[in-house]
């Protein structure tokens, strides 16, 4: 309508590598309300639940009332104005398979509802909670902490489970048992290997064991064909290797040259002047 164009602007994600940044994840970005998408309230607290963008990730979190002045603001008989305690929200992060876009008040009340506690290991007494942090489901029993392997788990292991696995020696590293896929597709017309979908650390991808695709806005997990997972991982090939920079060559080091020893002069050794005895000339 003549007017000056309208800029938009959306944060973007600490953890996102510059290469990673597509039109579709930026897209993404800028459907995303900054302030969050409001997802209804709680039915028990009556607290609003919104869905936000943050530094770690997606995640969900109760809006909490204004707290109401009370005789913990008001001042003391010192003068001096007693700090009320602020409560914190809850909040919990989106699984892999969830997206700030998408995510219902449903699945924003079952995150809310964690940590859950399994139970109590009957040896030691401690209790034993399942939780989702940055890095995936795990469980936790005082400072020891174990992975679970599917989000699901984090509302369906049982006590009994969960001291199976604290009964097995713990693995780190590489002889951490892998995630088994999000879910199992066809063959790829391409490399002939099997498609599956997997978690990733910015989200569900595909992937034939060779080449690597991130799912786009409007791919689920659940209903995608086997034609579009084919159909993201030759789009994939098509862009080519990621590049890396290279690591500047460091100039080879100068060898100090060796200080030459002047050479000693040897005095040239003069030979001795034979003398020649005169000839004596015989008298007559």
């Amino acid at each position: 309508d003549g007017g000056e164009p309208v800029s938009q602007r959306a944060n973007l994600p600490e953890d996102l590598p510059p290469d990673e940044l597509t039109l579709d994840v930026a897209e993404k970005l800028f459907a995303t309300p900054q302030e969050g998408r409001t997802l209804g309230s709680d039915p028990v607290t009556g607290n609003e639940i919104v869905a936000k963008e943050g530094r770690f990730g997606p995640y969900v979190t109760e809006i909490l009332p204004a707290p109401a002045e009370s005789d913990a603001s008001k001042p003391s008989q010192s003068g001096r104005a007693k700090k009320a305690v602020a409560a914190k929200p809850r909040t919990g992060s989106l699984f892999k398979s969830m997206d700030v876009a998408t995510v219902t008040l449903e699945d924003a009340l079952r995150l809310l509802s964690l940590p859950r506690v399994v139970g109590l290991d009957p040896a030691s007494n401690e209790e034993i909670t399942a939780q989702n942090g940055r890095y995936g489901p795990y469980l936790k029993k005082g400072t020891d902490s174990r992975s679970l392997t599917t989000e699901d788990q984090l509302f369906t292991v049982t006590l009994e489970e969960a001291l199976r696995i604290y009964a097995e020696p713990k693995r780190r590293g590489r002889q951490a048992a892998a995630a088994p896929p999000l879910r199992e597709l066809g063959s790829d017309p391409v490399s002939g290997n099997a498609m599956v979908i997997k978690d990733g650390r910015f989200g569900p991808y595909v992937t034939d064991g060779e080449t690597n695709a991130s799912l786009r806005k409007g791919d689920e997990v659940e209903s995608i064909t086997d034609e579009r997972a084919a159909e993201l991982l030759a789009d994939r090939r098509a862009r080519g290797p990621v590049k890396k920079k290279k690591a500047a060559k460091k100039a080879p080091a100068k060898k100090a040259a060796a200080k030459k020893t002047p050479a000693k002069k040897t005095a040239a050794k003069k030979t001795p002047a034979k003398k020649t005895a005169a000839k004596k000339t015989p008298a007559k």
